[in-house]
């Protein structure tokens, strides 16, 4: 793994945030037939201005830089019950398997600690295997689906207790 940093980012890199994920992003979406007419919510079709306002809603943006550029992204939500989310974690395809996921999650992990969480939940492609996997390696146990009728998949629901 090359040498890396994590960052919160700023407003300034909020565009290189959002094409980081929409390059990330569109490898499953085009595994998964997800279009900006069946799926324009996916992390693929990412506007620039959807990432800016989710900012100011209070998410805090985390960059992975790695070769002096951002290669990941992870945002951390919290939801009213006080439940912790982490969206939109992005690797650029290039940088996979190198462990800058693993990297970010554990970030993610820690700031939630720090602020107080002790649980966390995400929402997946629940048809993407890999992806599941992934996260169960990485201590999120399943705790359920649901049928959205705007999706063209089921969303996978999974957490993480601290």
């Amino acid at each position: 793994m090359t040498a890396y940093e994590i960052k919160a980012v700023q407003d300034a890199e909020l565009d290189t945030c959002a094409n980081v994920i929409r390059q990330s992003f569109l490898t499953v979406a085009k595994d998964f037939g997800l279009t900006p007419e069946n799926c324009p919510s996916n992390g693929a079709f990412m506007k620039n201005e959807r990432l800016l306002a989710e900012k100011e809603k209070g998410n805090l943006m985390y960059a992975l830089y790695a070769d002096d550029i951002i290669v990941g992204f992870a945002a951390i939500g919290k939801l009213p019950d006080g439940t912790f989310t982490i969206e939109k974690l992005a690797v650029l395809p290039e940088y996979r398997h190198n462990g800058y996921g693993r990297v970010l999650i554990d970030y993610a992990k820690e700031q939630i600690k720090r602020l107080g969480g002790t649980k966390i939940s995400i929402g997946i492609i629940e048809e993407n295997i890999v992806l599941k996997n992934w996260y169960m390696t990485n201590g999120f146990k399943s705790t359920g689906t649901k049928v959205f009728e705007h999706l063209p998949f089921t969303v996978g629901f999974m957490e993480y207790n601290l």
